[in-house]
């Protein structure tokens, strides 16, 4: 049996509480607690408001599942090799054609079941040319589809290629599968995380083994106009509710940017550290088969 608010207020002055600053509603009226309850909290409508303007809210790419886009462009790479000396990761050759660069944006960095990945961006070598692909989320209700897409980017063979990714991205990914009763596809898979070697070779060198200090000193790569990727939690969720896709594109510049620093630093790596080797102790780094991982 429903009560009216007024007598609510009453039976809650008895116990010492503090009645709300509402008019009583009668109980000629025959309003529910329940109905009361929605008109007090008056509930947000289902669908955001939409502040920007039609131009403002356009997104590159193309939708391919609901909720999912995705773009993708190629650059040159008539240049590398079909195999890289892994001494740099204490592995034998690198198939080049084996391998799968990726990254991820999300919703936050401490992790957890609550941490979802919007945006997931990967490179790899197709002929002379290197491949990038990124698939993001415009609404949450996309995600189940967007993990379908990225696994069937992979196969057996696939050896994946990150920056703090063991540690990071991987994990991530295999909790939100999991979530949504997927197969983790990572699971198994070859993974060179490229951080460690880096640290390796350069802890000490500059200040920090940070993905955009590597860039710029080692690989000279000068980003413009770039997003921090502290920023690109709010950029994802002001365009969720109805905000301007302008930062939204820009990370999507920066994820693209990622996967091709992570393409290059492989080179770099690959390419530079048995002449270093060779030079500290004047002997050929000798390699062995790599470790389970």
């Amino acid at each position: 049996m429903s009560l009216s608010l007024a007598r609510l207020q009453r039976l809650k002055a008895q116990a010492g509480g503090v009645a709300p600053a509402v008019a009583p509603v009668a109980a000629a009226g025959g309003e529910t607690s329940l109905e009361m309850l929605r008109r007090l909290l008056r509930a947000r409508p289902a669908t955001p408001t939409v502040r920007a303007g039609a131009a403002e809210r356009e997104l590159p790419g193309i939708e391919i599942a609901p909720a999912v886009r995705l773009v993708q462009r190629t650059l040159p790479a008539a240049d590398v090799p079909a195999l890289l000396d892994g001494a740099f990761d204490r592995r034998d050759a690198i198939d080049t054609q084996r391998l799968l660069f990726f990254d991820t944006e999300t919703t936050g960095l401490a992790g957890g079941t609550g941490t979802r990945a919007f945006m997931i961006g990967a490179a790899d070598w197709v002929a002379d040319e290197l491949r990038i692909r990124q698939l993001y989320l415009t609404a949450m209700s996309g995600e189940r589809a967007m993990l379908e897409l990225f696994r069937d980017w992979l196969t057996p063979d696939t050896m994946l290629a990150s920056y703090n990714g063991k540690s990071y991205d991987a994990p991530l990914l295999a909790t939100r599968y999991r979530l949504c009763r997927m197969d983790n596809p990572l699971a198994g898979l070859t993974h060179v995380d490229l951080l460690y070697p880096t640290r390796r070779r350069y802890r000490g060198v500059w200040e920090n083994c940070r993905l955009a200090t590597i860039e710029r000193q080692l690989l000279q790569i000068v980003r413009e106009d770039d997003l921090p990727g502290s920023q690109a939690p709010a950029a994802w969720l002001d365009y969720l509710r109805g905000g301007s896709a302008r930062n939204l594109c820009r990370v999507l510049q920066h994820n693209d940017q990622d996967v091709v620093t992570l393409a290059r630093l492989m080179i770099q790596l690959a390419t530079t550290y048995p002449a270093l080797a060779l030079a500290e102790t004047g002997q050929p780094l000798r390699t062995s088969p790599a470790p389970a991982r």
